[in-house]
């Protein structure tokens, strides 16, 4: 580790030379301590004190034939002020929760077998995106028992699932340490430490492995933001605050959790550190990074002004990324208007690849939730996403925070009676699917899943015993296959010349027709969201088209027998209440 980059917070491979570094013969424990009186090294009942070394606020020690799996802690003494026992801040594993000791893991006993898929992977603004969002924990339960199932137990389940629902990518909640279920991972303690909920950092390298050998991307959700609160963690670590602000008032998070002070270099060495840690020692393929707008504005509030150390800290921390794993996806969960989120930092941007579009994704929910004659007054809340579509790279998300807290399930937030809500739910799916940006569905949503998420159960596959959530799930996979199949639906995603909208006036009757274009096809889109059959206005189709999805198909639930139909010249298309439609140019088929 370079000392100087260190603290001028430009390091990213700082759990290279701090935490517990495992060899048979010995393990060296380094931690970053300033303002402690003494650091001891916690090793069973034994109490080892630290050397300081450099220059004094880093202690080391070296312990000969450990065996991997040994818990640990340091304990730092406080100015004479008593102590604290504290996890290593980068320690590879963790204890589970209500424990909290760190494991010594030693990170070179697995082989990845995938050389193939790592040298492939490129740049994806032109390539199809379709993300499948889990939380491991409660995707699938084991049978008969209680807990979880491990990493390699889950890829067994998980994998199939996502080849037979078309996903070319799955992201995961976050997998680092956490001591409150409740919390999704999302107030970390352990930054370095995969779950032990799921097992090891070895198990997690093999779910990632198969998933590659399976073609599936692997993305994480990371958090740069805040930390837990709990003592043994990161909150005062050194005796005084480290990797926290010292004023309440920008410390404390509006999730009762400590902000990270990323004026501090020692702090950006730490979460760039770790951010590259689990791009190249996992080969996870990119980071979805939550609460963007939090480091963007102070607290997320745009009266409070930008944080300006923030806002640099991301620049560098993308930019060095994208320079050592180029080919990666970063990700920015970011609901504000802060101009060029997606632009190169060269270009005077954050580095992003892709923003989630929070305004498509309230708009959207808002509009299919509307009873059918309020959706006249409300036509243009569909057709306002286009205005600002290509303002950055935007992916489309129907995430976990759209199901949980009282917000209802997708399907149930259809308008309209249970029968109603499904078609409505398939239209909502076309029109996502077919718009400009890449996809983010949550676990669950494929099947109609009618309850809200709760992180203590895992989804109601049973549904699928039912034929109208069946046909639902049958629709979803054949959908998100049209999706990665057909270049126009993803090629040019951020041009202009990739959609075009054919007709977005039909205010009374509900009727939206649109176009995707790539160089070798075209799709036209369909939509009637209104609660009575409609035909379109008149289509003028230079080349001869044929039916590649419809809503009302008898193997979705609709009432349509499936035949292959053919449109061209001057045509007007009839239209079931609450349906879809999608026509490919026949050319392309």
């Amino acid at each position: 580790m370079d000392f100087y980059r260190f603290y001028t917070g430009t390091e990213f491979e700082a759990y290279q030379y701090l935490g517990a570094h495992f060899t048979p013969e010995k393990t060296v424990f380094r931690t970053f301590a300033p303002g402690a009186e003494q650091v001891s090294l916690l090793l069973g009942s034994e109490e080892i004190l630290m050397n300081r070394i450099y220059d004094g606020n880093f202690y080391e020690i070296e312990v000969s034939n450990l065996k991997e799996g040994v818990t640990y802690e340091y304990r730092i003494d406080k100015n004479h002020r008593g102590y604290t026992d504290h996890c290593d801040p980068y320690g590879f594993g963790m204890e589970l929760r209500p424990s909290h000791r760190s494991i010594v893991r030693n990170m070179d006993n697995y082989e990845f077998r995938d050389k193939n898929w790592m040298k492939q992977r490129k740049d994806t603004q032109s390539l199809p995106v379709n993300i499948y969002e889990i939380h491991a924990g409660s995707f699938r339960k084991p049978k008969g028992k209680p807990g979880w199932y491990s990493y390699e137990e889950l890829g067994k389940v998980l994998i199939p699932h996502l080849k037979e629902c078309g996903y070319n990518y799955v992201e995961f909640m976050p997998l680092s340490e956490h001591p409150s279920d409740e919390s999704w991972g999302y107030q970390n303690t352990g930054f370095f430490a995969p779950t032990r909920r799921y097992g090891t950092a070895k198990q997690l390298k093999s779910l990632i492995d198969e998933l590659h050998q399976n073609q599936i991307g692997v993305l994480l959700d990371f958090v740069p933001v805040h930390f837990a609160l709990d003592d043994y963690g990161l909150r005062k670590y050194g005796g005084s605050e480290l990797y926290e602000y010292p004023s309440a008032d920008v410390g404390i998070s509006e999730w009762g959790s400590c902000n990270f002070i990323h004026s501090r270099g020692e702090v950006r060495s730490f979460l760039q550190s770790c951010a590259n840690y689990w791009l190249n020692e996992y080969h996870f393929d990119g980071l979805r990074m939550d609460a963007i707008s939090r480091m963007i504005y102070w607290q997320g509030d745009e009266k409070r002004g930008e944080n300006r150390n923030a806002i640099d800290f991301i620049k560098v921390m993308n930019q060095g990324l994208k320079e050592r794993h180029p080919g990666c996806i970063l990700a920015a969960e970011d609901s504000t208007n802060y101009p060029g989120v997606t632009k190169p930092v060269h270009a005077g941007g954050l580095g992003f690849d892709y923003k989630w579009n929070m305004g498509w994704m309230n708009d959207t929910l808002a509009y299919f939730s509307l009873p059918p004659e309020r959706r006249v007054e409300e036509y243009h809340q569909l057709t306002f996403s286009m205005v600002y579509a290509y303002n950055e790279n935007y992916l489309l998300p129907l995430s976990h925070d759209e199901v949980v807290h009282g917000k209802a399930s997708i399907v149930q937030k259809m308008n309209g009676a249970y029968e109603e809500k499904f078609p409505q739910a398939k239209a909502l799916y076309v029109y996502m699917m077919t718009h400009p940006g890449k996809k983010l569905n949550f676990m669950g949503n494929e099947i109609g899943q009618m309850r809200e998420w709760d992180e203590r159960r895992e989804q109601d596959w049973d549904l699928l015993k039912y034929p109208v959530h069946d046909a639902f799930y049958r629709f979803h996979c054949f959908l998100n296959t049209l999706y990665l199949s057909h270049p126009s639906l993803s090629e040019k995603d951020n041009d202009p010349e990739g959609f075009t909208w054919i007709d977005c006036h039909a205010r009374e009757k509900c009727l939206y027709v649109y176009q995707r274009a790539a160089k070798r096809e075209k799709i036209i889109v369909l939509l009637n969201l209104s609660n009575q059959p409609q035909k379109s206005g008149s289509l003028a189709l230079e080349q001869k088209y044929q039916v590649l999805l419809d809503t009302e198909w008898e193997r979705f639930g609709g009432r349509k027998k499936e035949k292959t139909e053919h449109y061209q010249g001057e045509i007007v298309i009839q239209m079931e209440a609450y349906s879809g439609m999608m026509l490919i140019s026949q050319g392309s088929v």
